[in-house]
């Protein structure tokens, strides 16, 4: 069945009109008035809803009943990036909003080769939160992946709310540990911060840095992972049954 995300909150009862970008998703879906849809808002579960009127450009629905479904994981892994070519992260993006990541967070590091600021940055933000809302009406989550606002990596070691999990350094470091210890000593639903690089990986001041601030460093193995390969990797292994 259809699901579209509308940022207001729904109830019972209610007639609206669904956002630009999901009017024109059913309109590509050719859905009819009668046709059944399901709603979600962000907030917890989701709603089933009738389209009502499919105008020109507009598409009307009634809501129905609300569905306590979730679909989260039980453990929230928070993901730190180095910013890098926009196709990959477009990607990046909707890839770590299938596994299930709670949030992800664009850094600016030495070696980012996507580098925004002012009006740009804040297009980028709003395109790669639409990036998120779209793999979550395809996925079946009924929360958004919480795509944040763009911080330098200095910003981000300072952050106080880092503190209050586990934080894992991507890294290829020979004294790195491997995922399998890192997760034998992890608490069930305990929650996880990951920083990975961006192409090119830590400079060695960032490296040096994130040690001194307590991040741990993990091994991922032998092989060398591409910069949006990376966390989705580590995110996989936190995030799937």
């Amino acid at each position: 069945m259809p699901r579209f995300h509308v940022s207001i909150p729904l109830a019972a009862g209610a007639e609206l009109a669904l956002p630009p970008g999901a009017a024109r998703h059913a309109q590509v879906l050719r859905l009819q008035p009668g046709s059944a849809v399901t709603l979600f808002d962000g907030r917890g579960g989701e709603w089933d809803a009738t389209i009502t009127r499919m105008g020109r450009s507009d598409v009307h629905v009634r809501v129905g009943t609300h569905q306590a479904v979730e679909r989260e994981c039980a453990r929230p892994v928070h993901l730190a990036v180095g910013l890098m070519a926009a196709e990959r992260m477009d990607w990046l993006v909707e890839k770590a909003t299938e596994l299930g990541a709670a949030s992800l967070t664009p850094l600016l590091m030495a070696r980012s080769s996507l580098r925004l600021s002012g009006e740009r940055a804040a297009r980028k933000h709003a395109h790669w939160q639409a990036v998120a809302v779209a793999a979550c009406e395809q996925s079946g989550r009924n929360r958004l992946l919480d795509v944040r606002e763009q911080l330098s990596f200095q910003e981000y070691l300072a952050l106080p709310g880092t503190a209050a999990g586990a934080r894992w350094l991507l890294s290829l470091a020979p004294q790195a540990q491997t995922a399998s210890a890192r997760l034998a000593a992890l608490p069930p639903g305990a929650a996880v911060n990951l920083l990975s690089g961006p192409e090119g990986g830590l400079s060695p001041d960032e490296d040096a840095a994130a040690r001194a601030a307590g991040w741990l460093p993990l091994d991922l193995g032998a092989r060398v992972l591409r910069a949006e390969t990376a966390p989705l990797a580590a995110l996989s292994l936190l995030t799937l049954p």
